[in-house]
Formats: structure tokens, C-alpha cells, sequence
């Protein structure tokens, strides 16, 4: 299954032109995650063209070395110096500061992560737990087979009912065949 999921995840060209010029971020601990991996998935289940829709394409990377908003945006202007031709919106985001901010932003507690997959391990929908590394490395600590079969649960690790709830309409109001399987007890 993960390599048709690389597959899949190729056959968006931003993802493969991204993962391309990987080595030019130099970034600690990185992958490419979330939308526009199981997006892309998504797109392709209904015929439309891979990257239809996504809104941003996200990079995690984990440097305890650097908590600071400056650093972060300082990685973000490095990416974006590497990316911007692409025409698209790229968001890299340091998860060793994200327990910094999570709270205020958000309204719920978030904990210190130790790697960039304890934050893939945080989304709030458990078939979104995926990321990629260029050199066929992928990280879906739920499996994939609710992904491709557009079962929607909420992740345990992030209870977070309303902001689960938000999540999947959005979900279902672009891929409405999107089942939600479950709902979380508040």
C-alpha cells in the first residue's frame, strides 16, 4: 500500500517537484504532510486532476535548536526562495515550537513533541496522519486503508470535538463521498 501511495502522491507534479529540490531545504527531521498527500488521493479517486483544490502543500521539520517565530520564518523564506516558482502556497512549520503557539491559536492544550512524526501523529482526522520523505519513506501511523477508502475517524491523540467537526465538513463539502465514521465524545 505505500507504494501505490507514493505513487498516488507523485502523480501530483507540486509534490514530486517539491520532494525534487528536498535536498535545497536542508531542513532537520523533515517530510512533506497532510492535504496535499491524502488530497491528492482523494482527487484522483474522483477523476479530477491531482492537485484540484489544495490549498497549500506542508512541511513539517524539527529543530529544538531554534524555538523562536523569527527561525521558523526564517526556514519559511528559505523554502519559499526554493519553491516560489511553483506558484503555490508552501507552509513549513518547526513542530518542536508548535505546543508554543497551539493553544492561544486553537483554544486546546498541545503537547511538547519530540520529532516531526509525533506532530503527523496529531492531526485531527486519523487517515490524514501521513507524510512522505523524496526518497520513498512514508509515515501513515493509522494505516492507509481508510484513506483510500474515505473513511473519516477522529484521532484519539487530539479529542478535539468542534475542531474535529469543522474538519470533516470541510472534508465532505469537497469530496462528498467521505464517510464520517465516528464522532468524538466531548
Amino acid at each position: 500500500m505505500s507504494r501505490r501511495f507514493m505513487a498516488d502522491v507523485l502523480a501530483n507534479s507540486h509534490n514530486r517537484v517539491i520532494l525534487d529540490r528536498w535536498p535545497a531545504l536542508d531542513l532537520p527531521d523533515g517530510w512533506l504532510v497532510a492535504g496535499c498527500l491524502f488530497q491528492t488521493v482523494w482527487n484522483l479517486r474522483c477523476a479530477r486532476p491531482p492537485g484540484a483544490g489544495i490549498k497549500d502543500y506542508d512541511i513539517f521539520y524539527f529543530d529544538p535548536a531554534d524555538l523562536t517565530g523569527a527561525g521558523e520564518r526564517a526556514v519559511q523564506a528559505r523554502a519559499d526562495a526554493v519553491l516560489g516558482d511553483l506558484g503555490i502556497t508552501v507552509e513549513v512549520a518547526n513542530q518542536a515550537r508548535v505546543h508554543l503557539w497551539y493553544p492561544d491559536f486553537f483554544g486546546e492544550p498541545y503537547p511538547a513533541l519530540e520529532c516531526s512524526r509525533d506532530g503527523i501523529d496529531r492531526f485531527l482526522v486519523a487517515c490524514t496522519c501521513v507524510g512522505v520523505r523524496p526518497d520513498g519513506e512514508v509515515y501513515a501511523p493509522w494505516g492507509l486503508d481508510d484513506l483510500y477508502a474515505g473513511r473519516l475517524r477522529a484521532n484519539p491523540l487530539t479529542p478535539y470535538s468542534g475542531l474535529y467537526e469543522r474538519k470533516v465538513l470541510s472534508y465532505r463539502e469537497r469530496w462528498p463521498w467521505l464517510s464520517d465514521e465516528n464522532t468524538v465524545d466531548e
